[in-house]
């Protein structure tokens, strides 16, 4: 993830395989056991990981609330409120926050998706006092000026018509998870319904304020060159005079029983048809048995973890389809979707296509794995996961990210154990279980004539704002 604010893509981490195993940090050793851990009194959770291999830190704040949690006739405010945040407040004018930053030779960035939003600074560690006082001061002092606002919300609304609008990729995306989910939050866009941004008003993201960014709502990430001790003793000083609120309990959204197979067709200018297929399953905080969850991972990359996974080499490589990926997020903090998708070949119908990835997911049920296959896929996690190991920056995000989804941190630690046990009857019991027509939704792009555009298609899985 590249810093690049106010851009607007798809994400949760993870939509390749490969993605979504880089996130998660443990082999040698366990990475919970370097972690201090604490809880001020205010209810801000303040996890540290030492690492001095360079003289940088990455300073995190993740707030339990993402566009899962917005009510109709709002939605996309999580992502709206995101942008105010940079400007200004009792203290700070527009954007000098990020001007403090820029001036110490740091980044700074922010990411808002279904299930949180986070800000982030990665900066020479001696001047992480700075940070710490002006993310402090936004988290209490946040000013929302009127005519701030009204020009953000053009901001927002010009990313809707570049990033969606004009998206043929990023519309069908929309599309499917509006068909597949009736109740739960999942229904709705990240960046919102065109109708309820043009509708926002000062009064929602002042509300939104209030009701979600709150020390209590929280957890401070730090890591790099630092000494636990005295990172907490700057939580205290700055995060610490912030008060918590009472914060009014979630209502619950959970997704209806579907029976039988949803479809819809999206008909609009664009350059090539498309196809996806959603399947829906658990993630690691659904599941019953964490071993649904890694199994599904690992089924992701049995089908397009890499150029040699059955997708690619089965499909494409073979001339049967121009293109074809699938999909898993292993850390949603609802039911979510498996996806598979392809592109077809010049001219091919997508009732072939759906056809041929009918046969993929029949294979997967009907014939046990390859032993080589799985663990050749059970080495890409482990050699992706010494890699990630460099970066503090997605070392904090793995620790937020599972703290927020409402998992314990050290679960990460049992990530690469947890993939490691699938074994070959674990592949074939999920395709079973979950690959079936009554958590299945198909959503299909037929162009029509008009201009096509040309914008890349998301990536899937974390939706990033910056």
């Amino acid at each position: 993830m590249q810093p690049g604010r106010y851009s607007f893509a798809s994400i949760p981490i993870m939509l390749s395989f490969l993605a979504l195993i880089a996130t998660p940090m443990a082999t040698a050793g366990k990475t919970s056991d370097a972690v201090h851990e604490t809880t001020l009194d205010n209810g801000l959770k303040v996890l540290v990981l030492p690492d001095e291999r360079a003289p940088v830190v990455t300073h995190q704040i993740w707030y339990k609330v993402g566009s899962v949690d917005e009510p109709g006739g709002i939605t996309g405010i999580a992502h709206m409120f995101e942008h105010m945040m940079f400007k200004g407040t009792k203290t700070l004018g527009p954007g000098e926050f990020s001007d403090i930053i820029a001036r110490l030779g740091g980044e700074e960035n922010a990411f808002t998706g279904r299930d949180f939003t986070g800000y982030y600074q990665t900066l020479a560690a001696d001047e992480l006092e700075t940070v710490m006082r002006w993310e402090a001061d936004r988290m209490a002092n946040l000013e929302i000026d009127p005519e701030e606002f009204a020009r953000e919300k053009e901001v927002v609304k010009e990313e809707w018509r570049s990033r969606m609008r004009d998206n043929p990729n990023a519309r069908l995306s929309q599309l499917l998870y509006a068909t597949a989910f009736t109740s739960s939050g999942y229904h709705h866009p990240i960046i919102g319904w065109k109708t309820d941004i043009d509708a926002y008003t000062v009064e929602d993201v002042e509300r939104w304020y209030r009701e979600h960014y709150a020390p209590n709502n929280a957890t401070l990430i730090v890591v790099g060159d630092v000494e636990p001790d005295a990172v907490i003793e700057l939580a205290e000083r700055y995060y610490g005079k912030v008060e918590q609120r009472d914060l009014a309990p979630a209502k619950p959204r959970e997704e209806m029983t579907q029976h039988g197979v949803k479809r819809a067709t999206l008909n609009i200018p664009a350059k090539l048809p498309h196809l996806t297929m959603g399947y829906k399953v658990p993630s690691l905080v659904t599941s019953k048995d964490p071993g649904t969850a890694y199994a599904l991972a690992v089924t992701s990359g049995i089908l397009a973890g890499d150029s040699g996974a059955r997708l690619n080499n089965e499909l494409v490589r073979a001339g049967k389809l121009s293109s074809a990926s699938a999909s898993y997020n292993l850390n949603a903090r609802e039911t979510t979707l498996f996806t598979i998708d392809a592109t077809p070949r010049d001219g091919q119908p997508l009732e072939e296509v759906e056809g041929l990835l009918h046969e993929q997911i029949a294979g997967l049920k009907n014939e046990p794995v390859d032993e080589k296959e799985l663990e050749r896929i059970k080495a890409q996690v482990v050699a992706s996961d010494v890699y990630e190991r460099d970066s503090l920056f997605y070392q904090g995000m793995t620790l937020g990210m599972y703290e927020t989804v409402g998992l314990d941190y050290r679960l990460a630690d049992r990530f690469v154990e947890g993939v490691r046990a699938v074994t070959i009857d674990d592949v074939q019991t999920v395709a079973r279980k979950y690959f079936h027509d009554d958590g299945l939704t198909i959503v299909t792009l037929q162009p029509v004539s008009g201009e096509p555009t040309t914008l890349p298609s998301p990536t899937g899985g974390i939706e990033r704002v910056y």
